[in-house]
């Protein structure tokens, strides 16, 4: 449990502090940093980096679209068929990212563990 708060925490400051020098991806850099040296078991390898990633995003899409009235999220919204709703544009942002990083996550398990095995 206490790799799974550590894992968790370790994710979003990573992924924020790449994100000021690395694009979208970055998030799937620091999913992978983290799962390679903050060892986790089972689910959690997948879900713990997916629920970091998915709230780092939604909480940084909240605040850089409250800046303007939530204008171009409701129109990208309106774009992707969401009603026009920008919150649920802001999780459906968060979604993806937290796939890409649980993907990525899992990936460095595996990375870890065939490393170990050498």
């Amino acid at each position: 449990m206490k790799n799974n708060i550590f894992n968790f925490f370790a994710t979003i400051i990573i992924a924020f502090l790449l994100s000021f020098v690395l694009p979208w991806w970055s998030v799937m850099t620091a999913a992978l940093a983290t799962s390679l040296f903050i060892p986790l078991k089972k689910a959690a390898v997948f879900f713990v980096p997916f629920l970091a990633i998915l709230m780092f995003w939604a909480t940084y899409s909240f605040i850089l679209s409250s800046g303007n009235d939530y204008t171009l999220a409701k129109r990208i919204a309106v774009l992707l068929r969401l009603g026009g709703n920008p919150y649920i544009l802001m999780l459906v942002t968060g979604c993806i990212g937290g796939l890409a990083a649980g993907i990525a996550a899992v990936f460095g398990k595996q990375f870890a563990l065939v490393a170990k095995k050498r």
